[in-house]
C-alpha cells in the first residue's frame, strides 16, 4: 500500500465525536445547525463547533463541516457569514455538493480545503478533474462506481487530488442520495437533511377495483421492502481499495448512536492499522467480528465489485446480537463506575469494547448502586453502578451482552 488512508468517523453530537476520537478516527465529519445532509442529529451549534475543532486539534484529528445540502435563494444570506464563522475556528475542509456553495466557500473562507461529497455523483475521470479545476482538495466518489472505475479515475487524475470513499453503513437506493420519494410522500426533503426515509417502509399492492384489499409481493404475511438495500461493508476489503486509489475511508452513520460510532471506528482502525503492519496477511476474524457486534442490515459489498449490491425485500429488520447495558465513565476509590444503558444481571459476561484495544470479556461478578449497596440487577436507566473488577476498564468502554435478536 502507497500511503496509510485516513480514517474519517461520523459525528452527530458531542458524545459521537468523543467516541469517533477516543476509538481512533484520523477525521471526524459534522454539521452545523444548517446546511448539513442530516437534520436528525442535533448537531453543532456555533459554540459547539468551536469546541469540537478545539477537541479533535488537540488529539491530532481533523473536522470536516458538511455543507452539502441544495440551498434554496432564501437560505443563502445566512451562508457566508457561517463559512467565514467555519474558517475563524479553524476547520480543517468542508464538504460541499453544490457549485454555488463551492464558490461561496472560495470566495469567504478561501483558506479552506473543499471536498466534493457524494452528492455530487463522481463516477468518472473528467468530472474529477473538473472539480479539481475549481478548486477542490479532494472528491467523495458516489457510491456506485466499481473498484475497476476507481483504479481509472485515479490513473486519469492528478495526485494532489485526494479520493475518498464510504466503507461502511447504510446504503441509499437513489444515485447518490438524489432522492425524492420522501418530497412526494412526506413533504420531507431528502436534498436538504429531512429524509423520512421511505425506502425503509412496508409497501402492499392494491387492485383498482378491490382498493380495499391488500396484496402483498412475497409469499409472506407481511408486505414487502421494496427499496431496502443492504449495508455496506468494506472491512476485509481495505487493501483494494487503497490499491485502487482511495486515500480515505469514509463510515457513514451521523444519525447513529455512539455506541455505533466507537464500534465501527475501533474496528476500522485496527483493520487499517493491522493491513499497514501485516501487508498480505489476512484480517484477523476478531476484526470481522466487531462489525457484527453492531446493529446492522445483511452486509454487502456494494457495488465495488461489480454487479448489484443486494436488497432485502422481505423485511427491514436490523441484526442485533449484542446490547450495550453500560458505559464506562470512570473509576473511584478501586471500582469502575458504570452508567446503566440496559438491563444486566450480576454474574453475567460482558464483552468490553475499549478504545485502541482488543475486545476482552469479564464477569458481573460484584455490583454495587449509587449508595455502594450491594445489588443483584441494574434495571433503572441511567443508574450509577459501581463494578469491583481486575481488569483494566477505562473510561468511554461500552459494556455488551449476547442476546439473540436485541
Amino acid at each position: 500500500m502507497e500511503r496509510k488512508p485516513e480514517l474519517l468517523s461520523p459525528c452527530g453530537d458531542r458524545e459521537r465525536l468523543l467516541s469517533a476520537v477516543q476509538y481512533g478516527a484520523d477525521a471526524v465529519y459534522l454539521a452545523g445547525k444548517n446546511f448539513g445532509m442530516r437534520r436528525g442529529p442535533s448537531n453543532f451549534g456555533e459554540e459547539e463547533l468551536q469546541w469540537a475543532v478545539q477537541y479533535c486539534h488537540q488529539h491530532g484529528v481533523k473536522v470536516y463541516i458538511t455543507c452539502n445540502t441544495l440551498p434554496r435563494n432564501y437560505e443563502l444570506a445566512e451562508l457566508p457569514g457561517f463559512l467565514e464563522f467555519c474558517a475563524k475556528i479553524g476547520v480543517d475542509a468542508f464538504i460541499v455538493t453544490d457549485l454555488g456553495v463551492m464558490m461561496l466557500a472560495k470566495q469567504y473562507a478561501p483558506g479552506v480545503e473543499l471536498h466534493v461529497s457524494t452528492q455530487a455523483g463522481v463516477v468518472n475521470y473528467e468530472t474529477a478533474n473538473a472539480f479539481y479545476e475549481l478548486g477542490a482538495k479532494r472528491v467523495v466518489l458516489a457510491r456506485e462506481v466499481s473498484l475497476a472505475e476507481i483504479r481509472e479515475i485515479r490513473e486519469h487524475t492528478p495526485r494532489e487530488l485526494e479520493l475518498e470513499a464510504f466503507v461502511h453503513g447504510a446504503m441509499c437506493m437513489s444515485f447518490s442520495g438524489r432522492c425524492l420519494i420522501s418530497n412526494y410522500l412526506t413533504d420531507r426533503d431528502a436534498n436538504r437533511g429531512e429524509c423520512a426515509q421511505p425506502c425503509r417502509w412496508e409497501y402492499f399492492v392494491t387492485e383498482r377495483r378491490r382498493p380495499e384489499e391488500r396484496f402483498s409481493l412475497v409469499q409472506e404475511e407481511k408486505g414487502a421492502y421494496l427499496f431496502s438495500s443492504k449495508d455496506l461493508c468494506m472491512v476485509e476489503h481495505i487493501p483494494e481499495l487503497v490499491e485502487a486509489g482511495i486515500s480515505s475511508l469514509k463510515i457513514e452513520g451521523r444519525a447513529k448512536s455512539a455506541y455505533y460510532v466507537a464500534s465501527a471506528t475501533s474496528a476500522y482502525r485496527r483493520a487499517v492499522d493491522f493491513h499497514w503492519e501485516h501487508p498480505g496477511v489476512p484480517l484477523p476474524q476478531d476484526i470481522v467480528e466487531e462489525t457484527e457486534k453492531l446493529s446492522h442490515r445483511e452486509y454487502s459489498t456494494g457495488f465495488y465489485f461489480g454487479g448489484e449490491p443486494g436488497q432485502t425485500p422481505e423485511n427491514d429488520r436490523y441484526i442485533r446480537h449484542y446490547e450495550v447495558v453500560a458505559v464506562c465513565v470512570g473509576s473511584r476509590n478501586g471500582f469502575i463506575e458504570l452508567r446503566q444503558r440496559g438491563r444486566f444481571f450480576r454474574g453475567e459476561t460482558v464483552d468490553v469494547l475499549q478504545p485502541h484495544a482488543e475486545p476482552v470479556t469479564a464477569e458481573l461478578q460484584e455490583l454495587w448502586n449509587g449508595e455502594m449497596e450491594p445489588i443483584e440487577v441494574a434495571p433503572h436507566a441511567e443508574m450509577t453502578v459501581f463494578w469491583k473488577t481486575e481488569a483494566p476498564i477505562v473510561p468511554g468502554a461500552y459494556l455488551r451482552v449476547k442476546r439473540e435478536n436485541a
